[in-house]
């Protein structure tokens, strides 16, 4: 495996605000993330162990993995599912209860061009560059703001994950360590990673998995799962 995509994954402890989270860089010129849900017999992955595995199996190497966006009981997306540019979930802009619907909710995405995190409603749906697509909610950070939702003395604490976005290049994956308001997760990403947009992934069912350095299996079975991939050392000849 080269130096360079060891290094496109950097894990490190952050403490804000009295509050310790996991936060996993991702450098997206340097190596490659991937979102997965079904294998090609139409199984669900289920977990990050079902998936690292599988890829090993193919002579890939996980270097990170997470759970993507919120899905319902029958393990299907809630929202967008975009893999390897195919469309396997569709835009979901109905309202409803939970936070999925806590509008405004948002989509994390990929293109050729690098990584965003937009409302659901600003996403371009026939954007034909689209190499991977999230739907969850809510969005944390908008355009630098805090969503209008958070209150600052919210009693709604819980183990939380999500996604922001420093630049096209550098994408933040983070997961506390303990439990958290909205407001406070929101505000480590704006304040604290300089994510001018954010959006939330799930709650404590959540899993983080940076092989070898941390390992959190959360909740089993997920419906989609994001990981950065690399292929594994060849064996000298």
């Amino acid at each position: 495996m080269a130096e360079a995509e060891r290094e496109s994954v950097t894990l490190q402890e952050v403490t804000h605000a009295g509050h310790t989270y996991s936060v996993v860089r991702v450098d997206t010129q340097r190596t490659k993330l991937r979102l997965y849900w079904n294998n090609p017999d139409g199984q669900h992955f289920g977990s990050l162990d079902n998936l690292k595995k599988w890829l090993e199996d193919r002579g890939e190497i996980m270097l990170f993995g997470t759970n993507a966006g919120m899905f319902r009981p029958d393990y299907a997306p809630c929202g967008l599912h975009i893999e390897e540019g195919r469309m396997l979930g569709k835009l979901n802009l109905r309202d409803g209860f939970g936070n999925f619907h806590l509008k405004p909710n948002g989509v994390f995405y990929l293109t050729e061009e690098g990584a965003r995190v937009v409302v659901s409603e600003r996403f371009d749906a026939e954007t034909s560059t689209v190499l991977l697509a999230t739907q969850s909610g809510p969005m944390l950070v908008i355009d630098g703001e805090l969503h209008p939702a958070f209150k600052a003395d919210s009693k709604h604490r819980n183990i939380r994950s999500g996604v922001g976005v420093v630049s096209p290049t550098e994408i933040c994956f983070v997961l506390s360590r303990d439990e958290v308001t909205f407001h406070e997760f929101g505000s480590l990403f704006r304040d604290a990673l300089n994510c001018k947009n954010a959006l939330y992934l799930d709650g404590v069912i959540s899993s983080f998995c940076v092989p070898g350095k941390l390992e959190m299996p959360g909740f089993v079975p997920y419906a989609g799962m994001l990981a950065v991939t690399t292929p594994a050392d060849k064996p000298a000849p």
